[in-house]
């Protein structure tokens, strides 16, 4: 089986936190592949520029999956005019999709932002420079994750399903 999580969203939303606690209670078998990790450690290269960072995340993927990894857990913000593609052919690919959006306030995000270790590595003027607003996927089976549940709750839900 081809299991495929997907955890979009803007920046300091909480999908990393999310991603890291779903893996844990999945399991040994569950492969997490970080957009900011591939895009900023493995190819060093900044969003605005033309570069293969979803090729790398869709080879990946299918590694992960031909050598033994059920569930291949996708986080990173994604934006949709970049990324919608890439995400589409794995999800065609995959046997079971779970697609979320953390459709999380401005405000709320800059809270969660402050409490990380990066959190004066960049903060309020950058992260409003990236945002965008409800930029959902328009896949079927797009959910979306508002900021009523914490982080646990959220990966607890997201393993049952």
């Amino acid at each position: 089986m081809k299991r495929l999580i997907i955890l979009r969203g803007n920046s300091g939303s909480g999908k990393t936190t999310v991603a890291k606690l779903l893996q844990e209670r999945l399991g040994r078998q569950t492969m997490l592949i970080s957009q900011d990790v591939i895009r900023r450690e493995v190819l060093k290269v900044r969003e605005t520029e033309n570069h293969p960072t979803m090729e790398l995340i869709q080879q990946m993927t299918r590694f992960g999956w031909q050598n033994g990894w059920e569930t291949v857990i996708l986080e990173g913000i994604f934006h949709k005019q970049q990324y919608k593609t890439g995400l589409k052919e794995l999800i065609a690919e995959a046997d079971v999709v779970q697609l979320y959006y953390f459709d999380i306030s401005f405000e709320e995000t800059l809270r969660r932002h402050a409490t990380k270790p990066v959190a004066n590595d960049y903060g309020e003027k950058e992260m409003r420079e990236w945002w965008k607003e409800k930029d959902f996927l328009g896949v079927e089976g797009e959910r979306l994750i508002d900021e009523s549940q914490t982080a646990l709750q959220l990966a607890e839900s997201i393993a049952k399903h």
